[in-house]
């Protein structure tokens, strides 16, 4: 998207908000009931949050009876990663597995002790151990276990093998979440065929609002015993607290866009990343693509260039009127080393200077374009540097 010369490229951060999700959330807005009110107001308002609910169920091909929305993917994921999330009937896990590359909102956000959970490695590629997992799994004897597997990573855009783990998992009894904030709208997301118990999403990764998200059950057998938001009986007793209707309207919305422009998408951004991994592979050619071996979301790449820090690098791109990104936004805002590149093995001296450009509905040629002539520049300053202190 250029505006004003700009060009944003940080999709997986946020995707800027439809123009027509933002008509949605609009009209939603002006609603003036309740939606736990049985009056015609209130049942206005329950309809927009059941036809939203609908809408991103068919998403992740689910039932909408088992959608049940939060304030965004963190809390999601914080709801659900825990002790208390069981199968009716049956007590909760015990142990808590998480993949060594998941997101923040996984790695901090569970409510497990510490010495109840265990990392699973990762290889150079990013990719799940499953040898890993299957061995531990059959050496864990008896105890109740839970494993968390991002669906596709947030940085490097790997997508895992979290069909084969759910296997894997189901083989021993246990119970499998899979984060699928980054997957959504990108690549198909199927949650039968996953065989997941249930799954996290995020709405303003897809061109929804931000502040919204959801927990998606693969049947209505499951409960949590320890909610995080105690209260009212909203959204079946999992989340308390009056439905914010607007975001939940503008999250369906683009649940509806994303799965109707799925396909066509996802071609698109593939050929629109090819072509802007092979100008950085031309103007650098010394770039290091990760998980350039590994299947990825057709909208991401991650790349350094030895000797161009990222912090340095972030700053010259956004005053050439780029928005990129040096992974996770969710650090603050600030620039650091990253767990994920940790994990894969990357040397600190590269991974210090990783960046992520990820693409989305708002992106076009001449977006692309406009990176190159930003990445040329950057490039080319930093070798003239190079050049003047030899």
């Amino acid at each position: 998207m250029a505006v004003g010369q700009r060009t944003y490229l940080d999709h997986n951060a946020t995707s800027p908000l439809r123009p027509e999700v933002a008509e949605v959330v609009l009209r939603a807005l002006q609603l003036p009931g309740n939606a736990s009110s049985v009056h015609a107001e209130g049942r206005a308002a329950r309809a927009e949050i059941e036809a939203a609910r609908d809408k991103v169920a068919r998403l992740v091909g689910a039932r909408a009876k088992n959608v049940v929305f939060t304030s965004g993917g963190t809390e999601a994921a914080n709801l659900v990663l825990t002790p208390g999330f069981r199968r009716l009937g049956q007590a909760g896990p015990t142990r808590l597995l998480l993949g060594a590359a998941e997101h923040p909102c996984v790695l901090n956000g569970h409510r497990f002790s510490a010495d109840a959970v265990e990392i699973i490695p990762v290889d150079g590629s990013g990719i799940l151990d499953l040898s890993w997992l299957e061995a531990h799994l059959n050496g864990i004897g008896d105890a109740r276990v839970l494993v968390s597997v991002q669906l596709a990573n947030n940085e490097t855009g790997v997508v895992q093998p979290v069909a084969e783990a759910a296997r894997l998992v189901r083989a021993h009894g246990g119970l499998i979440h899979t984060d699928a904030v980054q997957a959504a709208g990108k690549i198909p997301v199927d949650l039968a065929e996953l065989g997941v118990d249930v799954l996290t999403l995020s709405g303003h990764k897809i061109g929804g609002p931000k502040g919204i998200g959801a927990v998606v059950l693969a049947s209505d057998q499951f409960e949590i015993a320890d909610r995080l938001i105690r209260g009212g009986g909203q959204e079946k007793g999992f989340r308390a607290g009056t439905e914010n209707v607007a975001a939940i309207a503008g999250f369906g919305a683009a649940a509806e866009i994303a799965l109707a422009q799925l396909a066509s998408e996802a071609e698109r951004l593939q050929g629109l990343r090819d072509e802007a991994e092979a100008h950085v592979r031309r103007i650098a050619p010394d770039a290091v693509v990760v998980g350039a071996q590994a299947e990825r979301l057709p909208n991401t790449f991650a790349f350094a260039i030895p000797g161009l820090k990222a912090e340095t690098a972030l700053i010259a791109f956004d005053l050439a009127g780029v928005a990129l990104s040096s992974g996770s936004a969710c650090s603050s805002g600030k620039v650091r080393r990253s767990h994920v590149l940790d994990a894969m093995g990357v040397e600190p001296a590269l991974s210090e200077g990783v960046l992520r450009v990820s693409l989305g509905w708002t992106t076009t040629k001449e977006d692309v374009i406009r990176f190159a002539e930003a990445c040329e520049r950057v490039v080319g300053t930093l070798y003239k540097r190079k050049a003047s202190a030899a």
